[in-house]
């Protein structure tokens, strides 16, 4: 009979094929707020082959006060896992497969593999549903046999089927009953409408395509933490090589007829609708000004005299006095809309142009002027590193790169948004294919300490080369044509006839979150103060973000902690459902 090795280990475990990865101990307690999801992984591995026999292998899940949801965590290909400048806290600098894919389970059938390691994503997303206390989980391994093959003297086996268990695990979920607080953070993930057109083949806005963008705006929404989508009211000038252009992706119809512009907006009210239904709470409109310096107007379409025509693109200066005109009559029609459809202006979101340096400054400078007056009173938010735009007053609300932030918390910059990309890999938090799990899931804690309103990444779901080129296969290109370390580019797969498959570091991220609303709890309940003394125990603080834990087990005692402190403070035990 075959032998293998079955055992638990935690979310911020990466199983590769190739590596025996560390267990769970024995009697693990993992701690959750009422709402928050709990997960943890089950690991085989192939470790004996004796006599072939038919064999399958299952597994069950007792004792959850919930339902628990299965996946497979499948390794995906990387040949770009990093840059040439790193760090020591990558797992590995090497090309090969990195396990990252979520792949739903249609069944409890559990397929080890000869001489690799593989694991199962298990975790519980409706702990609202479920009373708080602590459980003792139990997943048992069950095989079931059909009789040996002819073996080598040439016994022909017989046997009836016969079912055994082979393991038995577990662990203890414990829901604590105070409830998971609302996301205060705002949360932008770059959707990109384009990408999923072009993968699943489908027109632009018909009903195949709007089938893709509520999956995965759903998955966003409801289960990943994103608050905020970016809606191509016109095709956004992101990634987009300079006189190249993007498949068009555009809400708002929009025709001219002499000076004078009309819209309709009969898609975008379709996508508000949506938005809604997907928990998504701010609107996130596109760069009004072409990226990397605001040079250009973004890809813009009209009906013109009975024919479709690009008025605005890289073929129009960003200056120009027709562009203008057209802001002047567009963006107040614009707000108009979102106001009836839900969205007012603490919930809309405008930007200039991404990510400008000081070699952009007098572009940026002249398109910030030019839309100054229509944009007064408006959330405008752009990503930039250099502390100059901040200091100048061109951009008020700045997202910073989180290797930068260090000088705008050293001058006391309010209202902070953070993000990282590709450019954030040495030191910092990131979520590379390459980087530890728990490097990822430290911005959760980082983001409490200091006290970040906004985090924004540009990868939700980009499946094209660098400049938008051409597009690429993400089950095999994960890096962008080898622009971008793989794990920049998405966040989520394009999954079976539209089916969102998630991925280990949108399941970690969002763990990262939920620590990060734990930690609101927390000081709701005891301070400021007191929080931070708790989120500091036994580390060498004060932290930053270049500065932090880089060990997976700081998070499972921090929520340990969290946990304790909440139930002595509300005279809880814990103890409703079982015992420790």
């Amino acid at each position: 009979m075959n032998e293998f090795e079955f055992y638990l280990t935690d979310s911020l475990e990466k199983v590769f094929p190739d590596k025996r990865p560390a267990a769970m101990e024995k009697n693990t307690v993992i701690s959750i707020l009422r709402g928050e999801k709990a997960a943890l992984q089950l690991v085989c591995g192939k470790v004996k082959s004796g006599p072939k026999c038919r064999m399958e292998l299952f597994y069950e899940i007792k004792g959850s006060p919930v339902k628990a949801r299965v996946r497979n965590v499948e390794p995906v290909p990387s040949a770009f896992p990093c840059y040439e400048k790193n760090d020591d806290n990558y797992l590995t600098t090497m090309p090969g497969l990195f396990p990252d894919l979520l792949k739903p389970k249609r069944d409890n059938k559990i397929v080890p593999l000869m001489g690799q390691y593989r694991s199962l994503w298990i975790d519980f997303p409706d702990t609202q549903t479920g009373a708080a206390g602590v459980y003792p989980v139990e997943i048992v391994i069950l095989a079931r046999t059909s009789g040996t093959e002819k073996g080598a003297l040439g016994e022909t086996g017989n046997a009836a089927p016969e079912e055994k268990v082979v393991e038995r695990l577990s662990f203890f979920l414990e829901i604590v009953d105070v409830p998971q607080p609302e996301q205060t953070l705002i949360h932008t993930e770059w959707f990109h409408c384009d990408c999923l057109a072009n993968y699943y083949h489908t027109e632009i806005f018909d009903d195949r395509h709007f089938k893709a963008i509520e999956s995965q705006m759903m998955y966003a929404g409801r289960e990943l933490g994103v608050n905020m989508i970016l809606t191509p009211v016109f095709t956004p000038p992101l990634d987009t090589a300079v006189g190249g252009e993007r498949r068009t992706v555009q809400l708002v119809d929009i025709s001219l007829r002499g000076n004078q512009y009309a819209f309709r907006f009969e898609k975008l009210r379709r996508w508000c609708e949506l938005c809604k239904k997907c928990g998504i709470l701010y609107l996130e409109i596109p760069h009004l000004f072409t990226q990397w310096g605001a040079l250009a107007t973004p890809k813009i379409v009209a009906e013109v005299n009975g024919a479709r025509e690009k008025i605005f693109g890289w073929h129009v200066p960003a200056q120009s006095p027709t562009y203008k005109e057209f802001l002047e009559q567009f963006l107040p029609a614009l707000c108009r809309e979102l106001e009836k459809q839900g969205f007012d202006r603490e919930h809309v979101y405008f930007h200039i142009s991404d990510e400008p340096t000081a070699e952009n400054w007098e572009s940026y400078e002249k398109a910030k002027s030019m839309t100054a007056k229509l944009l007064e009173g408006r959330n405008v938010i752009d990503a930039l590193s250099d502390f100059l735009f901040y200091e100048k007053g061109l951009v008020e609300h700045p997202v910073v790169a989180n290797d930068h932030i260090g000088q705008f918390i050293s001058q006391g910059v309010g209202d902070l948004w953070v993000y990282y990309c590709c450019g954030q890999c040495h030191k910092v938090p990131n979520r590379f294919f390459a980087m530890p799990s728990a490097r990822n899931r430290i911005m959760g804690v980082l983001m409490y300490l200091y006290r970040i309103k906004g985090f924004l990444h540009w990868g939700y779901n980009f499946y094209n080369s660098q400049f938008s080129k051409e597009a690429v296969d993400p089950f095999f290109d994960t890096h962008a044509g080898y622009a971008f370390p793989s794990g920049d580019p998405f966040l989520v797969y394009p999954g079976t006839d539209g089916e969102t498959w998630s991925s280990v570091r949108g399941e970690v991220q969002r763990e990262g979150l939920s620590d990060l609303q734990a930690l609101y709890a927390l000081e709701k309940a005891v301070g400021r103060e007191r929080t931070e003394e708790i989120i500091y125990e036994g580390e060498d603080g004060p932290f930053t973000f270049t500065h932090y834990p880089t060990h997976k087990e700081y998070f499972f005692r921090l929520r340990r902690r969290i946990a304790d402190e909440l139930k002595t403070l509300c005279g809880l035990d814990g103890s409703k459902s079982g015992t420790l």
